[in-house]
């Protein structure tokens, strides 16, 4: 059974910095990313890294937010800088197996920026 498992989160003050990690389990993971969801929004895509280490950032994250994987680990990352009261959400990590159909998610961490 796969499972997404992350870890980080919390409250940090605007222009801080945050990590968030991710470890898969159960088989190993082709494409990852993060994805936020603010209340009353839509989930959106935040970043998302191949295993080839190819990465895409939503435009309100370039140059602010970094992902990063460890294949070896089975773990994706998300290092937060510059953090901004609008970036606000619940964070998901996301990712698709190797040997697994579907797209499967982790149960989600709260990331909060105080003005």
């Amino acid at each position: 059974q796969v499972q997404l498992v992350e870890s980080g989160g919390g409250l940090v003050q605007a222009g801080g910095s945050q990590s968030l990690s991710c470890v898969a389990s159960g088989s190993s993971a082709g494409v990852m990313g993060w994805y936020r969801q603010a209340p009353g929004k839509q989930r959106e895509l935040v970043a998302s890294i191949t295993r080839g280490g190819s990465t895409n950032y939503a435009d309100f994250v370039k140059g602010r937010f970094t992902i990063s994987r460890d294949n070896a680990k089975n773990t994706v990352y998300l290092q937060m800088n510059s953090l901004k009261p609008e970036d606000t959400a619940v964070y998901y990590c996301n990712a698709k197996f190797l040997l697994r159909a579907g797209v499967y998610w982790g149960q989600g961490t709260q990331v909060t920026v105080s003005s």
